[in-house]
């Protein structure tokens, strides 16, 4: 059964700093994590890898994490996937472009290292925040 294994984390980012913390973070908190550098390799390692959540950079190559997201976010088998936009973004207007592409929440880098695993586990609960603010249920 599919609940007694790790969850399976997808993190796309193109810096690998990055992707080492949350990778590392991740990892300590018994999560199976999948990393990804760009768009193209996101698309594949998530239909591949069929992830339980996706961190997803916003400013990535080949194709942005936003287009990455919608694309995902169109086939059946990903509706259900939390997809967080985790991005060093955090202009005004951001965060409501991270939803609107079908993201469930946004993080903002620096990433708060203690914060992080919560996070994690509230959007693997069903978290959603909604573009008005706040968290939908």
């Amino acid at each position: 059964m599919k609940s007694d294994l790790p969850k399976k984390i997808l993190i796309v980012d193109d810096n690998q700093d990055s992707r080492e913390l949350v990778v590392k973070i991740l990892k300590t908190r018994g999560y199976q994590t999948i990393e990804a550098a760009d768009g193209q390799e996101a698309l594949e390692k998530a239909v591949e890898e069929r992830p339980d959540l996706i961190l997803m950079d916003r400013s990535i190559p080949k194709m942005d994490g936003y287009e990455v997201t919608r694309r995902l976010k169109s086939r059946r088998e990903f509706k259900d996937i939390p997809i967080v936009a985790l991005t060093a973004h955090a202009m005004r207007g951001d965060r409501e472009k991270a939803l609107e592409a079908g993201c469930e929440g946004y993080i903002s880098k620096p990433i708060n290292v203690r914060e992080l695993p919560e996070l994690i586990l509230s959007y693997l609960r069903g978290k959603k925040e909604s573009i008005l603010g706040g968290e939908e249920r």
